[in-house]
């Protein structure tokens, strides 16, 4: 197989989203807007991926970060696409094969369409080939001119093409193969002789047809998948259509999503089949659920690896977490870094956990605050129970034993443990360590006051 290099355009701002993040930074169904061609391109084949990067140049590397395949070239002013790629050549000296040259700002481009448009390219020995789009409005776009063989002749921008010229519907898409001898020997010999007094790329094609070298081009068979995203109408617009392909490839999987149009799934999230996810969830962060789960609707789970069969219900919110089999969450829970449940455990309604592990069959049913806490098997934590674990400067822990029963009201003031099968009364507040089979107690003592609303 011949060798595969890319070029990523990254270095603009993107100035009509209206940021202080440049355009190809934004977020985008749970990636970075430039992880996405960046991922369409190594799945196309190519070991060898140079960003060609400008502002904030320092993130756009921090993305990539401990990443081989990736290398950076800067273009310190953006003068134009013919500009931006021969700041690339020296990344990719010594290299001899095929060159994608792809856009850092579209995501929708499938990794299947790039290894059609390769496959293509090198069957006709092409010197070019330009990815295009059939469209039905192709006003604003540059037009791919051909002739009578098919070969392209010239790309015209919709300002200088002719009456006939901007009938034409086969638009330009900016992203291209190119052999790798002739990118690197003519490159340099493209002018600036343009009103905005910039390098175009598109003037790579002008030369190769006065050397009269193949010039192709491969219609797209999505025309979705060329769209650049340069404002914030535009990324929505782009995220949609991003999480439809997501949600479909889930339930094809054996996923049930009841309404995949206000279902918002990020990139890298796997799910077990038989889950069924109800509307208005949202799951990220490189989360992975089980098999046979419930997730009912308005849930936000990011980071969080769930069991087979658990079931979380409306409104709850998971953070770096992982649960075991067949937990119950919520509704509106509030799960927080760091909490780790075995196995039929029960978190209730308003219950926030936060850096706790809780043993299988264990129980919080409702009203709580568990934090920095070791608590055993098949225990019972009251309502309004809390885990009083910050004392003004450092953080403590709590520890409860297996079958213990924490009675509702509890305060627990760590540092403390409460030693297994013990019950810890209503409406205490531990203060020192419970020891095994014991019950702790402390209660102001009650005081009746017969007949004093009468005198009053």
């Amino acid at each position: 197989m011949e060798s595969l290099a890319s070029i990523i355009l990254a270095a603009g701002k993107g100035t009509r989203m209206k940021s202080g993040l440049i355009k190809v930074l934004h977020p985008i169904a749970g990636l970075p807007m430039i992880a996405w061609p960046v991922a369409a391109a190594r799945d196309a084949g190519s070991d060898t991926n140079v960003l060609v990067i400008g502002h904030q140049a320092t993130a756009v590397q921090g993305v990539f970060r401990g990443t081989a395949d990736i290398r950076c070239a800067m273009q310190e002013e953006q003068l134009g696409t013919g500009h931006a790629v021969a700041c690339a050549l020296e990344t990719l000296t010594g290299f001899r094969g095929t060159v994608l040259i792809l856009c850092g700002d579209t995501p929708l481009l499938r990794s299947d369409t790039l290894k059609s448009m390769l496959t293509f390219h090198r069957t006709n020995h092409a010197a070019i080939t330009v990815l295009t789009a059939l469209v039905k409005d192709p006003y604003g776009y540059g037009r791919v001119v051909r002739a009578p063989s098919g070969r392209v002749t010239r790309i015209v921008e919709q300002k200088d093409a002719a009456p006939e010229e901007q009938e034409i519907r086969e638009i330009n898409s900016g992203i291209y193969c190119m052999d790798s001898d002739f990118l690197f020997n003519n490159i340099r010999g493209i002018g600036n002789d343009n009103a905005q007094g910039e390098y175009y790329l598109t003037d790579l094609l002008a030369i190769a047809v006065r050397k009269e070298l193949t010039c192709l081009a491969l219609p797209a068979a999505d025309a979705d998948e060329i769209m650049g995203v340069n404002d914030r109408a535009q990324l929505a617009r782009a995220g949609r259509i991003l999480r439809a392909r997501i949600n479909r490839e889930h339930m094809l999987n054996g996923v049930t999503i009841i309404d995949p149009d206000n279902t918002y799934i990020d990139q890298g999230v796997m799910i077990g089949a038989d889950t069924t996810i109800h509307p208005g969830c949202r799951i990220g962060g490189g989360t992975v659920i089980g098999e046979g789960c419930e997730i009912e609707g308005g849930v936000s789970i990011s980071g969080c690896r769930i069991g087979d069969d658990c079931h979380i219900k409306a409104a709850s919110v998971l953070e770096d977490s992982e649960l075991g089999e067949d937990v119950a969450i919520g509704p509106m829970a509030h799960l927080r870094p760091g909490t780790t449940l075995g196995n039929k455990v029960k978190i209730g309604n308003f219950v926030e956990t936060k850096k706790i592990v809780m043993g299988e069959g264990s129980k919080a049913s409702h009203l709580t605050y568990l934090g920095d806490a070791e608590i055993g098997r098949n225990v019972n934590i009251g309502c309004g129970t809390i885990t009083c674990n910050y004392d003004g400067v450092n953080k403590h822990r709590t520890v409860i034993g297996d079958d213990v029963f924490i009675g509702s009201d509890v305060q627990l003031v760590a540092p403390v443990s409460v030693g297994r099968n013990s019950l810890v009364a209503a409406g205490t507040t531990v203060t020192t360590d419970v020891p095994p089979d014991s019950l702790a107690i402390a209660r102001v003592p009650q005081l009746n006051k017969n007949g004093w609303r009468l005198k009053k």
